[in-house]
């Protein structure tokens, strides 16, 4: 049973653990706001720049010179999984979810006797993936020394995947990070983007007009989709970090109020049956004499 110095030294350090996490809940909802309006920022131009993608795709159906980031190698024999999640923990699920969902896809192709390669984006989630997948890891790629995202980190990573599959290393290319929902909502999400996600039964699927020739900007168009969307999946994944970390932190520090409540009535019943019982010694000392 704890004494009353141990209950006293248990206390002042659950207290100590919540000041910490209380400044941290702070730090992360004033980086909330500018993620948070980064993300919903670019959602326009990504979701259009998918509808014009999908709109080409349509219309070069079937032709011989659809180039490959369209049409694809004719084979999903060889997967590229392309996993973005944080660089620092104590935000919840929120990275677990993420690579959960890749692990879940990753085994299904496997299972389907496909070759998967990984490439992750994120410390976290290649801690954990390597301890699973360590063999099919291709490369890790960090951004913890980046203070803000911006497109040219997005357009590095895409030229990195493009390179690669004009090597023929893969197939199919599926992103996976967490779209961003509110504070307490993330979802993990699955995009296809090499070869482009072509839908007929789109309701989005509209006409575009363009010049000077559909086949002269596809150069141009096809990887800047790529880098596009790579681009708003990091800009989602971090409004989503910071929502988790603040719901994660919040949580953590109302536990540790809780913990310091019951540790104070623990401290104090174990401080009053002490003084009651020096009290009945020194009553029964006196009537003894």
């Amino acid at each position: 049973m704890p004494s009353l110095k141990d209950l006293k030294n248990r206390i002042s350090s659950v207290r100590s653990t919540q000041k910490i996490t209380k400044a941290m809940q702070m730090v992360a909802a004033a980086k909330f706001k500018r993620a948070e309006e980064a993300a919903e920022a670019a959602r326009p131009y990504a979701t259009r720049m998918a509808a014009m993608t999908r709109a080409l795709g349509i219309d070069y159906a079937g032709r011989p010179d659809l180039p490959k980031l369209l049409a694809g190698t004719g084979s999903d024999r060889t997967h590229l999984l392309i996993v973005m999640t944080a660089e620092r923990g104590l935000c919840g699920g929120f990275n677990s979810s993420i690579a959960r969902m890749a692990r879940d896809h990753a085994n299904r192709l496997i299972a389907a006797g496909k070759t998967v390669k990984i490439m992750t984006i994120g410390k976290k989630g290649n801690d954990v993936l390597r301890r699973l997948f360590k063999d099919r890891i291709v490369e890790t790629i960090t951004l913890r020394d980046v203070r803000q995202i911006g497109y040219a980190n997005a357009e590095a990573l895409g030229e990195k995947i493009v390179a690669r599959f004009a090597a023929g290393e893969f197939d199919v290319a599926t992103l996976f990070y967490s779209r961003f929902n509110s504070v307490i909502s993330q979802e993990p999400t699955a995009l296809q983007i090499i070869p482009a996600y072509v839908d007929e039964g789109e309701n989005e699927v509209l006409s575009y007009e363009f010049e000077p020739s559909e086949h002269g900007i596809l150069a141009e168009i096809l990887p800047r989709n790529i880098n596009v969307q790579i681009f708003a999946a990091l800009l989602e994944n971090g409004a989503g970090e910071m929502g988790a970390k603040m719901s994660a932190m919040d949580s953590a520090t109302r536990n540790a109020g809780d913990m310091i409540d019951k540790l104070t009535l623990s401290y104090n019943r174990r401080r009053q049956a002490q003084i009651t019982k020096e009290l009945i010694e020194i009553i029964s000392g006196a009537e003894a004499l």
